[in-house]
């Protein structure tokens, strides 16, 4: 197996070393397996994680807040799955597990519905700002003539 110390980690991520022990502290990464000398060893599976998380903050443009809500939902989401394939050949059990799934994937759209709305406001300021910039211009160049 394949483990990567927190240097190997931080290169490959663009993070720095300090970021990384932060995101651990604070639960946002799930903490890596140590040495017996104590050295973070991490997983090509955190590694993993750490992409989907760091592309999820990018493309959401999720606060650190919102991404580890986020995250813990997607996290809830494998599980859901895991635990699906688990029950296979019961009916009653694989109706439990999808309605589990649903309500994963409804906290997973609410995140982006109110990302969503703030982007939408942010845009609505800036698209009302850009007509009263013109509408200032257009009255400028009326004065002028």
């Amino acid at each position: 197996m394949t483990s990567y110390k927190i240097d190997e980690v931080a290169t490959r991520s663009g993070l720095t070393k300090r970021t990384l022990r932060y995101y651990e502290e604070i639960g946002l990464l799930p903490p890596p397996q140590r040495s017996s000398g104590g050295t973070r060893l991490y997983s090509e599976a955190d590694m993993q994680f750490l992409e989907r998380m760091l592309i999820t903050k990018e493309v959401l443009g999720f606060s650190l807040q919102e991404l580890q809500a986020y995250m813990q939902t997607s996290e809830q989401l494998d599980q859901h799955r895991l635990e699906y394939r688990s029950v296979e050949n019961n009916k009653e059990d694989q109706m439990k597990v999808l309605q589990n799934i649903l309500g994963t994937l409804d906290k997973q759209l609410h995140y982006l519905k109110e990302k969503s709305k703030k982007i939408h406001n942010v845009k609505h300021e800036l698209e009302t700002l850009q007509i009263r910039a013109l509408a200032r211009i257009a009255k400028l160049n009326d004065e002028e003539e």
